[in-house]
């Protein structure tokens, strides 16, 4: 009997070391850790897989009876960087995958020029589902929607995050809507532990061709905060 109790506490207690909370080892308050719990690539791929089906089931806001696909996310379970983007077009509803339209082959040359690929890094978006006629998100599709896009971000924990336009920097800041990106761009910020550089959507880009060197500009940034060499070239 006594070795099973001990073989039960040190089953508990690597329960709790994994983040689940359910039963509680002592009935004294506990300090709370810091530093995030690492997740091995095998359960990160469980969540992701979950977190996706979920997105693919989701009825939580009008968006819903609207899409042809959900489009949850996609890249590297371990990435160092992570992009994150507003919400799908027409190509990505078809599709059910993030940024492969006009805006999305811009930011594969982005992620080209960087000397990356896309398959080393993850890319999602806050909104999983097509607003009708690409209009801009309504805060209560944010409100509903976030949540999966901060159990990614967790779950993958990268080493750096790329926001991607004025809904996903003020959604992962917590900042107002109205917020100019011309405000935020070019300098970092902190989310959940991980460093954010916002800057400027490809869409944008693809109508102000002149400020590609500004993202450019803040891409070199991410190199070099990343450790990674920063190349010569430019995004066309």
């Amino acid at each position: 009997m006594k070795a099973h109790i001990e073989s039960l506490v040190e089953y508990m207690q690597y329960l709790k070391e994994l983040g689940y909370e359910g039963f509680p080892l002592s009935s004294q308050p506990q300090e709370q850790k810091t530093v995030p719990v690492s997740i091995q690539t095998d359960d990160k791929k469980i969540s992701l897989e979950n977190i996706r089906l979920a997105v693919e089931e989701c009825k939580k806001c009008r968006l819903a009876g609207m899409r042809t696909h959900a489009v949850p996310g996609e890249g590297n379970y371990n990435p160092q960087l992570m992009f994150i983007g507003e919400a799908p077009g027409y190509d990505e509803d078809q599709q059910g995958r993030p940024f492969v339209g006009r805006a999305g082959r811009l930011l594969t040359d982005i992620i080209k020029a960087m000397g990356m690929t896309r398959e080393e890094v993850f890319i999602a978006n806050v909104i999983k589902c097509r607003p009708p006629d690409n209009r801009e998100p309504m805060s209560d599709e944010i409100a509903a929607c976030s949540p999966y896009l901060f159990r990614q971000i967790d779950t993958l924990q990268p080493r750096l995050i790329v926001t991607l336009g004025r809904y996903s920097t003020t959604t992962i800041l917590g900042l107002q809507e109205q917020t100019r990106m011309s405000d935020l761009r070019g300098r970092f910020f902190v989310f959940r532990g991980v460093k954010v550089m916002p800057t400027y959507h490809p869409a944008y880009l693809l109508r102000n061709e002149k400020d590609k060197k500004l993202v450019w500009n803040d891409m070199k940034l991410v190199l070099q905060e990343l450790g990674r060499p920063v190349p010569p070239a430019k995004v066309r």
